[in-house]
């Protein structure tokens, strides 16, 4: 009998672990931003979602990939997609905790932070399965405005029984709405889409759609709102998977997507033969009326890289705190303090600012809401997203080879952080955005600019950088070449500004030195000194 070796100082699996008790940045936040009233929802949440049993869900769903099936066994056209079990209970999690929609119909001060603090936590669990909850969400407000259609979805969307199953609209318990907006010639240029609607009738708003999608997300949604070019331009339209007849619509599923990240949800590529679509909105405003569903999913995006960030550090604290090598723990030594507590640093800054971002959803009225949502919004979803992706290979590092292989939750992580900076523009889209909406809205970029001149005063180096972003605002004939650099300033100096009001002074502190005395976006591991990284790892991860 051989016995080649003993296995030791091998990091046990994190698991069990209440994901929103252990969280005090997050439990601060839905405090301050108005949702304390949600508190035990977000326990039993945390500690569903922390659960062995939920990491074996998200395991499951992402290693058994989605498959298409064309055709029945009797060759009759179904294009359906089969899903892995797991897929299906990951998301009747999220519609039992509201993430669909709950926001919308039990309206209430700290809705939209209650329900973004719900995403989050889920997104620390799975991801792929967020993609048709956030579409779905998005596409309420768009929907409300159409009587007739939401007539008959309404109940369907406020219900909290996920239903899975592929039949007509009028026999599901919930739906599931996604959008189909991209084509082979185009991308983020919706303007040259060719998919064409013809009119079916006279004073009617039923179309026949002719074309294509090359990126068509969950297709096996209930429906999609889709855009199409009518007789007036582009113009969007609400797709079903069946017609009112029970045939199924004419959306044909050429292949799914072999795309990085997840492996549970699915993409495809799609086809319309003559498929019925209904008008949604003004012939001819249909880029205005999706982009104002894409908007919304703005904001999920930046929650869910903070969550990949937030699973991605505490799965690299965890590890330090097991790992021994030269000589001690991984979290002992001063180079892994020092990168793991600029980790921190980062993470909940992320948390803080996107929790922030959620309660400004809230208001519609006030110019610096407004501010907060169309101007600081976009530029969240171009730093958050785009720091995820460095972010999650710093912790995949921590764990060194075993982080590199897909037995543990790492590469997972990885794989799907540059999602988000591509869902729905990507960071140079984002930035010209804020540049659009900070000329669209002079109140509010005045407001905001004055609130961060209150929170910043009496820091030398914060009250700078704030002038030098006022002056780069102000100055449009430069300001398309510098779009990266001030969304960039403006997200770091906000961030800073709410540490600045609501997080201890060290991190505050930290925060600042780090970001603003350096180049912002350098590796992880530069805080200049050690005095705060004790506090900060044990602030993002009680051990």
């Amino acid at each position: 009998m051989w016995r080649t070796h003993e296995v030791f100082n091998q990091v046990p699996v994190l698991s069990d672990c209440n994901l929103f008790d252990s969280d005090i940045a997050l439990r601060e936040a839905l405090v301050r931003e108005g949702a304390a009233w949600h508190t035990e929802a977000l326990r039993g949440q945390g500690e569903v979602l922390g659960s062995a049993d939920t990491q074996r869900l998200a395991e499951l769903a992402d290693r058994h990939v989605p498959e298409l099936v064309a055709y029945d066994r009797c060759g009759r056209r179904v294009d359906d997609v089969d899903f892995h079990p797991a897929w299906s209970r990951l998301l009747a999690m999220l519609y039992a905790d509201g993430v669909h929609s709950s926001a919308w119909f039990e309206p209430r001060p700290g809705a939209h932070v209650a329900r973004a603090a719900s995403f989050f936590l889920h997104g620390q669990a799975e991801a792929g399965s967020l993609c048709p909850v956030t579409m779905t969400f998005a596409s309420i407000p768009v929907l409300r405005r159409e009587p007739a259609l939401f007539g008959a979805l309404g109940d369907k969307f406020r219900s909290r029984d996920y239903d899975g199953r592929d039949v007509p609209l009028a026999g599901k318990r919930s739906v599931t709405i996604g959008m189909g907006m991209t084509e082979k010639q185009g991308g983020s240029d919706l303007r040259a889409n060719t998919t064409r609607a013809r009119l079916l009738g006279a004073g009617g708003r039923d179309y026949a759609l002719v074309g294509h999608k090359w990126f068509f997300s969950v297709p096996t949604c209930d429906a999609h709102l889709v855009l199409a070019q009518a007789s007036a331009g582009p113009s969007c339209f609400f797709v079903p998977r069946w017609l009112p007849d029970d045939s199924r619509n004419a959306v044909r599923i050429r292949r799914l997507k072999d795309k990085l990240g997840n492996r549970s949800n699915a993409s495809a590529e799609v086809e319309f033969e003559d498929a019925v679509g209904t008008l949604v909105g003004d012939e001819g405003r249909g880029i205005a009326t999706i982009m104002e569903m894409a908007a919304q999913t703005r904001l999920d995006c930046v929650l869910g890289s903070a969550a990949l960030m937030r699973r991605a550090l505490v799965e690299a604290i965890h590890h330090a705190r097991h790992r021994s090598a030269f000589g001690n723990v991984l979290v002992a030594q001063p180079l892994m303090r020092n990168v793991l507590a600029e980790l921190a640093l980062e993470s909940e800054a992320a948390t803080m600012l996107a929790m922030r971002l959620a309660k400004a959803a809230e208001s519609d009225d006030d110019p610096l809401e407004r501010a907060w949502r169309r101007i600081v919004t976009p530029a969240a979803k171009f730093w958050i997203c785009k720091r995820a992706i460095p972010f999650t290979a710093e912790c995949m590092e921590v764990w060194g080879g075993n982080g590199y292989v897909e037995d543990g939750p790492m590469a997972r992580l990885y794989r799907e952080a540059p999602v988000n900076s591509i869902w729905e523009g990507s960071g140079n889209v984002m930035c010209l955005d804020v540049l659009r909406a900070v000329a669209r809205e002079p109140d509010g970029i005045e407001a905001l600019l004055r609130e961060l001149s209150e929170g910043l005063a009496g820091d030398a180096v914060l009250v700078q950088a704030l002038g030098d972003l006022a002056n780069a605002l102000r100055a449009p004939a430069e300001a398309e070449w510098h779009a990266r650099r001030v969304a960039m300033q403006l997200v770091l100096l906000v961030q800073a500004g709410l540490l600045l009001r609501h997080a201890p002074g060290n991190v505050a502190a930290a925060f600042i030195a780090s970001r603003f005395n350096r180049p912002a976006g350098q590796v992880a591991g530069l805080l200049a000194t050690p005095d705060a990284a004790a506090a900060l790892i044990e602030r993002a991860w009680p051990g």
